[in-house]
């Protein structure tokens, strides 16, 4: 994996998302992503109650700690990366997280519209 020229959805280079929790496919902070990372957890979003509430309403638990698999749980205000189907998922179903589309990989556009993005953006130093 060459996270180096890794890209975000605007064209530029990817930002972090979180080191605290550390978040992303690797663990390293960032969304980047591979051929094995199979969920795409490429979107960087801010978790709302909200989308929690609804995740776990449709089988995607964020909220429980897992340490098996370095997994914290999440609570509202936490960045994540998260993976682009269920992000969608939860667009679909009007609870979106919002996202910072510069620490959102461009490969999160292989699922969603930039349009969508776009619509749940917010400010990357927020």
């Amino acid at each position: 994996m060459n996270t180096s020229r890794a890209r975000n959805v605007l064209g530029g280079k990817l930002r972090a998302c979180s080191f605290d929790p550390m978040t992303g496919y690797f663990r390293d902070g960032c969304c980047h992503t591979d051929e094995d990372d199979v969920g795409s957890h490429t979107v960087c979003a801010l978790m709302t109650e909200e989308f929690l509430k609804y995740s776990v309403s449709v089988g995607n638990d964020l909220v429980t700690p897992r340490p098996e698999y370095h997994f914290p749980g999440l609570k509202p205000g936490d960045r994540w990366c998260v993976c682009a189907a269920r992000w969608l998922q939860a667009y679909d179903a009007g609870y979106a997280a919002p996202v910072y589309l510069e620490s959102t990989h461009e490969r999160a556009l292989d699922v969603i519209p930039l349009s969508a993005l776009m619509e749940h953006a917010v400010d990357q130093s927020g």
